[in-house]
């Protein structure tokens, strides 16, 4: 099969764009209104099927690719990913046109003549089809039901192993499905798999638990030195991965779950900026599972210390000095919360030394704060208003509160008490999901919102924007105001 020749064609928005530099092309393609950036970020965050294909994964052959090279139908393949990107054409900066020299074909080198040095897997990561593959996978009778997609049939022992989007014989799959000694065989309600993906500096791995309401709390993950184990908890066995990771990877990992569709998301940063050709040798226990019995695991779990209540009057100074206050929303299958919960006076439990980037001397100069704050994110907020407000010349603090119910809102009463008696604090909540009666914001996190934020800031005046929350409403939110201007210095990031 034939490649394009000319990529970007001639005469095209791109190429009379020249000269090239590193932030892209000094012109772009006047795009739609609602089709820039932040718009296909809140589209891909929106949970929408940008697929097609329900969350499977798929093996593609090259003839497979080719049949979709249509503008209603547009597969592109980069650097051996597969993506749908037929609800990104819109929203290319370069145009339709552009994207649709690599459709139906290998465009990786295409993409690096123009595009090399962007984070195509950040953008495109919801629209993954699967894998290239150089030949037709056998599959099962009648068992793949994508439209358009022929794949010749096969037929199975009793007992066969699901892999992404493919139900196939065991000894066909070169990464089957490990039951190592020692560990339990698949459950038969529960069949997890995961992939893995990688951009310049980051490592993405992706578990589908295929179990919904799967939250962090089930989720324990242990990195020590270069081998990552990563547990699954799910009701009465464990799925486990163990990898001695093929490079080294910064300590720390972080965990995103979108409970409604049961993925789970690590997040690693490598420590040199190569390219991973795997992601590791596989352990002993590696892609297995085991039965659950109490008392064989440890648990460890980050908290962020708060203080007993944001009204100063009801704070005693002495119990703040020798008591640890910690906020803990309980998950009712989680595997700490629930312990934590049923605690009494008398019982124990470990707790290591304070970790932490943020130092009180970040504040020096400024007098402005910007607060965004998503759920259990509203933890570290908690000690940073109160500091704030005792330094006499203070301006304000803008607090901005998301989440699903009012139920949800973290001493809401306490704030709402704060900003009648103070001034110089401001607290706005938004609900995604509300009640008839609320007559507050709903929706999510916008733009427009971010830039009202700025926009009542005094002139002349030092502020900081600082975030906390999930990975993906971090992103979003830090996105919002790169794109409005405020430089790295302006913005920091919690963990949540």
């Amino acid at each position: 099969m034939d490649g394009p020749s000319q990529f970007p064609a001639v005469g095209s928005q791109q190429r009379a764009a020249a000269p090239r530099t590193r932030g892209g092309w000094t012109r772009k393609m006047l795009l739609k209104p609602g089709r820039s950036l932040m718009d296909w970020i809140r589209l891909i965050k929106s949970g929408k099927d940008m697929t097609g294909l329900r969350g499977k994964l798929l093996r593609v052959t090259p003839e497979e690719l080719a049949k979709h090279k249509e503008k209603t139908d547009c597969w592109i393949c980069i650097r051996g990913m597969v993506y749908n990107v037929t609800p990104y054409l819109e929203y290319h900066p370069g145009g339709e046109d552009e994207l649709m020299r690599g459709a139906g074909a290998d465009a990786t080198e295409l993409f690096d003549q123009i595009h090399s040095w962007v984070n195509y897997d950040s953008i495109l990561k919801e629209c993954l089809v699967g894998r290239m593959t150089s030949k037709p996978f056998p599959v099962a009778k009648a068992s793949v039901t994508q439209p358009g997609l022929t794949v010749p049939k096969w037929t199975l022992p009793k007992v066969p192993v699901t892999q992404p989007g493919l139900t196939v014989p065991k000894e066909m799959i070169p990464n089957g499905l490990a039951v190592p000694g020692g560990s339990q065989k698949q459950p038969q309600d529960i069949s997890p798999r995961y992939e893995w993906f990688q951009t310049e500096d980051t490592i993405t791995v992706v578990i589908y638990t295929k179990q919904k309401d799967t939250n962090s709390d089930s989720v324990i993950v242990d990195l020590e030195g270069d081998v990552l184990r990563t547990e699954v908890r799910q009701q009465e066995y464990s799925y486990i991965l163990q990898l001695e990771l093929s490079h080294e990877v910064q300590e720390v990992v972080s965990v995103l779950c979108s409970s409604k569709v049961g993925k789970i998301e690590l997040y690693l940063k490598k420590l040199n900026n190569t390219v991973w050709s795997d992601l590791g040798q596989p352990g002993e226990d590696h892609d297995s599972y085991k039965k659950n019995t109490n008392g064989d695991v440890e648990v460890v779990r980050p908290y962020t210390p708060v203080l007993p209540s944001l009204c100063p009057e009801s704070v005693d100074e002495d119990q703040t000095c020798t008591n640890i206050y910690l906020m803990v929303k309980i998950y009712p299958d989680g595997l700490l919360t629930p312990i934590i919960d049923k605690l009494q006076i008398g019982d124990s439990v470990s707790m290591s030394s304070p970790e932490g980037n943020f130092f009180c001397t970040q504040l020096e100069g400024i007098t402005e704060l910007i607060l965004m704050a998503a759920g259990t994110g509203f933890t570290p907020m908690v000690k940073l208003i109160i500091f704030a407000l005792k330094i006499l010349n203070f301006r304000k603090i803008r607090l901005v509160v998301i989440n699903k119910e009012e139920k949800d809102i973290l001493w809401k009463d306490q704030l709402d008490k704060l900003a009648s008696t103070d001034q110089r604090f401001e607290v706005d909540y938004i609900l995604s999901q509300p009640h008839a009666e609320w007559a507050g914001r709903l929706g999510r996190i916008e733009m427009s919102l971010c830039a009202e934020l700025l926009s009542q800031r005094t002139e002349g005046v030092k502020s900081l924007v600082c975030v906390c929350g999930p990975a993906s409403f971090a992103e979003i939110v830090v996105g919002f105001y790169k794109e409005l201007g405020v430089s790295d210095e302006e913005i920091c990031t919690f963990s949540v």
